[in-house]
């Protein structure tokens, strides 16, 4: 019995001492959680403001200094609540955090229970890649987060000024958020936005929302993109346009250089020509502003917006150069051209805007040395009659948007059907020369080894007979329906009946109808491309709105701070700077959780 009393005195002894322990170490561990003073000139007590509040003031020394767990305060005087663990710093308030962060202020507030910092007053906080001023600003260690809502400037070497009502510090990932009113100034350009994430490291930039970037030679608009403000470079989806004064470029994805003021987008392109009334489309462009140039691919279509007729043209490589004032557009493999009245086709288009010239040029890779193949070179259609020939000059008037003349040289080659469908009319020779009246063809000449097929009709369109003839000269005069031939330095000919005019004679050597191949709308243009797959556009995220900064748990350490002792109606200091509308919704959801009816145990 003895034995096992001395056994139960020894434990509670042990009991009692490991308690005292235990406790001592909870009271240290507290101890060193408070906010230690470093350095004070003067101290008082102020009885006035309640129990334990001392007010430190600095010497001609130095200033008042504080430290809490890796961070320092200087100011050249502070309040100090000892109960809350909370100090009020006036004058000259300088905070430290490591080697990273730097804040100055008029006035600055700080919580040793919380964490939470607020500073106002000319509030300069200060990163190795930015300096970010405004009038308040809040600032949560816990969180490694800086906000404020009262306008806000932050300077970056490299990347200009930026401004914005709202904005959010987020030390660990060195990045910016800015909301609303953001604008960023840089030498060479102006941003406008609702949303920027801006990375203080890289200098990379996202823009969420309708976003403008006004340089001084273009301007940029788009509803989500990525900036680098290092390099110049920017990446833009949904609804991106670039305007460079006389071109606008829209697409939906879009790549800027404004270093060597280029520019591509693939998918869904469009480049409008605003002072030659003219745009490209396709699925993969680039614009090079400074060489006035675009290349555009994949259904590449070139449209000459006219008054009363526009004019299409396709191939697989579209490319527009020159000034404003004397624009070019080259179409390069199986080009193809269209209006209402004239259509054409070539291996190449070549358009001069200025002149009104219009070439269409075979390629010599497509040249073959079979003798008997027929060698497809450039076609014209004009209302009936098709035109062939190894190169072929389309002339309009630039200002009355009308065609004027056309030129085929070598091989030159006219075909059309006869009204009746008999047979086929045929003129050919080694050039072609023709006028063109309001639009239709009306005369042409035909020079040198000249020779015709005709069918020849009377005024009741009864067949008269066959004309086949070679001439040195033919001029062709085509009015409505009939057609006038004269026949100049004629060498042979004659008129056959038709039952006596041989099948394999009525048609010209090198004779190839190809009406097969007539575009005869815009979307025949486009009858013998591949099928078009477009890659897919992954884009970028979508914008992850702002977290509360007063969120529950911030709340809740706000909270858990409040002295044991505190009434209901002490306003703790921690939470004064707290907007109190955010207070009133913290409070009104406490009441509505408490006020659930709690479920009924069986």
């Amino acid at each position: 019995m003895k034995i096992i009393c001395r056994t139960l005195k020894a434990l509670s002894i042990f009991t009692v001492l490991f308690l005292s322990l235990s406790f001592s170490a909870v009271s240290q561990t507290e101890r060193l959680k408070k906010i230690r003073v470093e350095y004070s000139g003067f101290v008082d007590s102020d009885s006035l403001r309640g129990p334990g509040v001392s007010v430190f003031t600095r010497d001609n020394t130095q200033q008042v200094h504080f430290t809490h767990e890796g961070i320092n305060l200087w100011c050249d005087q502070a309040v100090y609540y000892e109960k809350e663990d909370f100090i009020e710093a006036y004058s000259n308030v300088v905070m430290i955090q490591g080697d990273t962060i730097n804040m100055s202020a008029k006035y600055a507030e700080y919580s040793g229970k919380t964490q939470l910092a607020f500073a106002s007053g000319d509030v300069v906080l200060t990163e190795p890649k930015s300096v970010l001023t405004t009038d308040t600003l809040h600032f949560d260690r816990v969180k490694q987060q800086a906000f404020y809502q009262s306008k806000g400037k932050v300077v970056r070497d490299t990347s200009g000024t930026i401004t914005s009502q709202i904005g959010r510090y987020y030390m660990n990932s060195k990045k910016y958020q800015f909301v609303q009113d953001v604008v960023l100034v840089n030498p060479e350009y102006t941003l406008n936005t609702e949303h920027l994430d801006f990375y203080t490291e890289t200098g990379h930039a996202y823009l969420y929302g309708p976003t403008t970037i006004v340089g001084e030679s273009n301007t940029i608009y788009a509803e989500r993109g990525f900036y680098d403000t290092n390099n110049d470079t920017g990446y833009f989806v949904k609804n991106s346009k670039i305007n460079y004064e006389n071109r606008i470029f829209e697409g939906d994805s879009m790549y800027f250089d404004r270093k060597i003021n280029f520019a591509s987008a693939t998918n869904n392109i469009k480049v409008t020509d605003t002072i030659n009334n003219s745009l490209v489309r396709g699925h993969y462009a680039e614009v090079w502003r400074a060489k006035d140039s675009v290349f555009i691919t994949k259904r590449a279509l070139a449209i000459t917006v006219q008054e009363k007729d526009s004019i299409y043209m396709h191939s697989d490589t579209i490319m527009v150069t020159g000034k404003p004032e004397h624009r070019i557009t080259r179409a390069y493999y199986n080009a193809k051209i269209f209006k209402s009245d004239l259509s054409g086709k070539a291996d190449s288009i070549h358009a001069d805007h200025k002149s009104g010239l219009t070439q269409l040029i075979n390629l010599a890779r497509f040249s073959t040395s079979d003798a008997f193949t027929v060698k497809r070179r450039p076609i014209l259609w004009n209302l009936d009659n098709q035109m062939t020939g190894d190169t072929i000059h389309l002339i309009s008037n630039p200002k009355t948007e009308q065609l004027d003349s056309l030129l085929v040289f070598d091989n030159a080659f006219l075909i059309s059907k006869d009204t009746l469908d008999a047979g086929y009319n045929q003129i050919k020779g080694q050039r072609l020369i023709g006028l063109f009246k309001d639009n239709d063809l009306y005369n042409v000449d035909i020079i040198k080894n000249a020779e015709v097929i005709n069918y020849s009709r009377d005024d009741d369109q009864e067949l008269i007979g066959i004309n086949k003839s070679k001439s040195g000269k033919i001029n062709l005069k085509i009015e409505d329906e009939y057609k006038i031939i004269t026949l100049i330095d004629q060498i042979d000919g004659e008129i056959w009946p038709e039952s006596l005019f041989p099948e394999n004679a009525r048609k010209l050597r090198g004779f190839d109808w190809r009406e097969e191949e007539r575009p005869k709308s815009v979307d025949d243009l486009f009858k013998d491309d591949p099928p078009l797959v477009l890659p897919v556009i992954k884009g970028l995220d979508d914008y992850i709105p702002q977290e509360d900064f007063f969120d529950d748990a911030l709340l809740q350490r706000v909270e858990d701070a409040k002295p044991k002792d505190a009434k209901k109606e002490d306003q703790q200091k921690a939470s004064r700077n707290i907007p109190q509308d955010v207070i009133k919704k913290a409070d009104s959801a406490k009441v509505k959780t408490l006020q659930k009816p709690m479920k009924r145990e069986n």
